[in-house]
């Protein structure tokens, strides 16, 4: 899979466009999950583009909330970023914001996880550890049945994500509790040294 783009690169243009510490968070958390995914699927070849995707997933969210994956594309091509990274960005609004549907299984990880890593990062905020390494399923699913935590994390984006993939909501939870223990070190490090 060709880049267009370098992980520097990629870091340089979020941080033109996102200075808020809970955008960067939530950008260096999807492109470690992003990462562990790929290599959990078997596309170990690809896991720096999947990387990538998730890390520029959001370009456009802080300062454009209005026009998001609608300006985007702009931002990307702007950078010389290819147009399969594009597709796949913008195909994580699909059915809240635009109609690109995801149609590789690395735009249905990303459309499954988003929303379900906030809603993830808020549930450890919430522990004593403030760590995924100590959260199982049985946790998560009592706070992901109340609809009031995290109210603004739409289920129904999570739930349509895991059938886009053909697993049950379990399988996406625990996957993605996974995912994000493999890489909140690494996170946590990168955000100390910002």
């Amino acid at each position: 899979m060709a880049v267009s783009i370098t992980r520097d690169e990629a870091l340089t243009l979020l941080r033109k466009y996102n200075k808020e510490t809970f955008h960067i968070l939530h950008a260096l958390t999807l492109e470690g999950v992003m990462r562990w995914f790929a290599e959990a699927l078997g596309y170990n070849d690809e896991k720096g583009h999947w990387a990538l995707i998730g890390l520029l997933h959001d370009i456009d969210f802080e300062l454009y909330p209005e026009q998001h994956c609608f300006k985007a594309p702009e931002l990307l091509r702007e950078a010389g970023v290819s147009e399969d990274i594009i597709h796949a960005v913008c195909s994580h609004g699909y059915s809240l914001v635009n109609d690109i549907k995801p149609e590789h299984e690395m735009e249905k990880v990303l459309f499954a996880t988003d929303e379900l890593t906030g809603l993830i990062g808020a549930a450890v905020r919430m522990r004593p550890s403030g760590s995924t390494l100590d959260l199982e399923v049985s946790s998560l699913k009592k706070k992901y049945k109340d609809k009031k935590f995290t109210a603004g994390c739409s289920r129904d984006v999570i739930e349509q994500g895991a059938a886009m993939l053909g697993w049950d909501l379990d399988k996406l939870l625990d996957m993605t509790i996974q995912a994000m223990r493999s890489c909140e070190e690494d996170v946590n490090r990168q955000m100390s040294d910002m």
